[in-house]
């Protein structure tokens, strides 16, 4: 334009910012690790969901009225670390015991009369749980090292035997606990198939009750529970 002052600035040149774009290697990676991560999950939830809503029913809804022992809640993991030997003083991996419910009772070496009662008891239960007593396995926990009378060993061996095992009684008090003013001895105990201790017994308890809770407990578990470990 004439007689104008009005001038135009040089042009600068053009910066441009380049970010470096993701290694498509490591992002293949990453959503691979990822997608592994997910379906474990998947899986493992799919697994725990019938445990989940056996005990949601068992513990919740109650669905034939209520227990008559006492629900150990939270229930008490099987320690790894219990030191247990069979009578011959082998060693046995606590882990061995899970796979079935255990119907449990802690009895001296020694076993009196009401400790012979308990384990008639502990038998007749078993097979009074008619086509579900292969889910439920007999086990003497002995918190001493004396020897069994031999009467009582072979009568304990006699059918389908008991699991006898013996393991220090410390640690058998710090996994089981019997109610207040009672003894290990007093009570049954059961741990479940995952070797998690859940239910326990009144003291002196009424077979016809105990029967009953415990098919209550394997009806509850009928979704993922089977037989033999």
């Amino acid at each position: 334009m004439s007689g104008s002052n009005f001038s135009v600035p040089p042009a600068e040149p053009l910066n441009l910012s380049v970010h470096s774009l993701p290694d498509p290697r490591q992002m293949a990676a990453l959503q691979r690790t990822r997608g592994g991560r997910l379906r474990m999950l998947l899986v493992m939830a799919v697994c725990a969901a019938p445990v989940i809503a056996s005990y949601f029913t068992f513990y919740v809804l109650k669905p034939s009225g209520r227990a008559y022992g006492e629900l150990i809640v939270p229930t008490v993991d099987l320690p790894g670390e219990l030191t247990l030997h069979d009578l011959s003083g082998h060693a046995v991996e606590s882990a061995s015991l899970k796979g079935q419910w255990l119907l449990t009772l802690v009895q001296s070496s020694a076993c009196d009369e009401a400790c012979e009662r308990l384990l008639f008891m502990q038998r007749q239960l078993r097979e009074m749980l008619g086509k579900e007593r292969d889910k439920v396995d007999k086990v003497l926990l002995i918190p001493d090292d004396a020897p069994l009378r031999p009467a009582l060993q072979q009568a304990l061996t006699t059918g389908i035997p008991v699991t006898i095992l013996r393991a220090p009684a410390a640690q058998l008090q710090a996994f089981l606990q019997p109610a207040a003013g009672h003894a290990l001895s007093d009570h049954l105990f059961l741990i479940d198939p995952m070797g998690r201790w859940m239910w326990r017994s009144p003291a002196h308890p009424d077979p016809v009750q105990v029967k009953n809770d415990l098919n209550r407990l394997l009806k509850a578990n009928a979704g993922w529970d089977k037989p033999g470990r």
